[in-house]
């Protein structure tokens, strides 16, 4: 298996997956920004700067199934606890191949210093670009383990019309390499879009933040 969390998310984007054998990885993370659990099909991995020791102590401590526990509620309030950041929900995580040629949606790129959208993604990720269409936007950014991540949103007069599924879509046209998108698990809207636009489910992503 590869040894870190880079390797891991890229071989994921190829379609190659951690075994499905039961254990929990812990990794180092990318950045000092990032702590959290990745859950892939039956195997789960904690990237965290945290002894990997108290890791596991803290998952053997759980009475759940062993599958579920780094995804338990209980070790990600640990995990919290320990690491004095917090988590906002549980998201799918999805990921689709760059596209060639130019997107087919009409973009026009922002620095969007005060758009509400780009204050959040700077906080979680590098490097954050933005592009504007008629009734929504669209932001890739360097995020969890150096991928390039993706984020829509939609003005709520517009929404049911496909726009997020072509924003979707259009940043696998900007992209020259593999688009991430986390997409909270009950935002089904949401997901049906990234779905439609090529992207598919491999896992699922509880990111800890810093307070």
């Amino acid at each position: 298996m590869p040894g870190t969390l880079r390797d891991i998310l890229d071989a994921a984007a190829r379609g190659v997956f951690p075994p499905p054998d039961g254990a929990t990885t812990v990794v180092r993370p990318h950045s000092p920004r990032d702590t959290g659990v990745l859950a892939f099909t039956a195997h789960s991995v904690v990237f965290t700067d945290e002894d990997e020791g108290w890791v596991r102590a803290a998952l053997g401590a759980l009475d759940c199934d062993p599958l579920a526990a780094a995804m338990n509620p209980r070790f990600l309030a640990a995990l919290m606890e320990r690491t004095g950041r917090s988590n906002d929900t549980v998201d799918v995580l999805s990921v689709a191949a760059p596209l060639p040629g130019p997107a087919a949606l009409a973009l026009t790129e922002i620095d969007g210093l005060a758009h509400p959208r780009l204050t959040g993604a700077r906080g979680r990720r590098d490097g954050v670009r933005a592009w504007a269409a008629d009734g929504g936007i669209l932001v890739l950014g360097q995020g969890v383990g150096g991928r390039l991540e993706a984020a829509v949103e939609v003005d709520e007069g517009v929404r049911h019309r496909g726009l997020g599924r072509a924003l979707a879509s259009a940043a696998r046209h900007l992209a020259g390499e593999p688009v991430w998108a986390q997409v909270a698990a009950g935002n089904a809207r949401s997901a049906r879009a990234f779905q439609a636009a090529g992207y598919r489910p491999v896992g699922a992503e509880a990111l800890l933040l810093p307070r």
